[in-house]
């Protein structure tokens, strides 16, 4: 079954749910800052983790103590209900790993 486009209602709606994530064009972006670079690592190696569960990756970037994600779906070009449960995922496991 292919993933649908949501539509820009859908998006908004969605992203009200997220506190601390934006919409950058066609993508939702969050940034996180940690107590440690080490802290960072773990919990980058922990989203690449849930992205291999959901086969769904986000561009990820690890800073010393940041940790800086997008997340779209890049074969449609837009959002879609992926990117936002990617998202959801990854606020589930943040705070377990400090990060704000």
């Amino acid at each position: 079954m292919p993933t649908e486009p949501l539509s820009q209602k859908e998006i908004e709606d969605r992203l009200r749910e997220l506190p601390g994530w934006s919409l950058e064009g066609a993508r939702i972006a969050r940034s996180y800052r940690l107590d440690s670079h080490f802290a960072a690592t773990a919990m980058v190696v922990h989203i690449a983790q849930i992205q291999e569960e959901l086969n769904h990756h986000s561009d990820l970037t690890l800073g010393y103590n940041t940790v800086a994600l997008t997340v779209q779906s890049h074969d449609l070009n837009t959002l879609t209900e992926r990117d936002f449960r990617l998202a959801e995922r990854i606020e589930q496991i943040a705070a377990g790993h400090g990060a704000n």
